[in-house]
């Protein structure tokens, strides 16, 4: 793996990870929406993620199976859809509101702001390591580079 494969691995997780974030802003944002263009209340969102893969050339796979490296690094990681969690939200009995049912409930959004949050910090720490490995990724870059002096 080298320098600038590391590099971009820790800057699809940052792209990764704000996407995230977005998600995570919106569902807060909505906790209390009981009406959406669909209609019904808002249903929280999450984001899939998958690895980010890419086929080695054969002289790379021949290279690498030459000097006992069979497996390869982590590529990074992108985002394949954002989903929708449809399961059901609370319901509260409140017959005065306009998106009241015949009996009087009112399906509130299922989204729970407690996870919400520690989604949220998830996501902030992951970016900050992420972060935090490219800052170390070209300290060594600078570093090697002063060695020829």
């Amino acid at each position: 793996m080298g320098l600038f494969t590391g590099i971009d691995a820790s800057a699809s997780g940052l792209t990764a990870e704000r996407l995230r974030m977005d998600v995570i802003s919106n569902n807060i944002a909505n906790a209390n929406t009981t009406r959406t263009d669909r209609g019904g209340a808002y249903h929280r969102k999450f984001v899939v993620f998958e690895p980010r893969t890419r086929e080695p050339k054969s002289f790379e796979q021949n290279l690498m199976r030459a000097i006992g490296m069979t497996k390869q690094a982590g590529e990074g990681v992108r985002a394949v859809s954002i989903m929708e969690d449809n399961t059901q939200g609370p319901l509260v009995y409140d017959p005065g509101h306009p998106d009241a049912n015949a009996d009087g409930y009112v399906e509130k959004p299922n989204v729970n702001i407690v996870q919400e949050m520690v989604d949220m910090i998830t996501a902030q720490r992951a970016y900050e390591a992420n972060s935090t490995a490219i800052n170390a990724a070209k300290a060594m870059a600078s570093k090697a580079l002063e060695i020829g002096k």
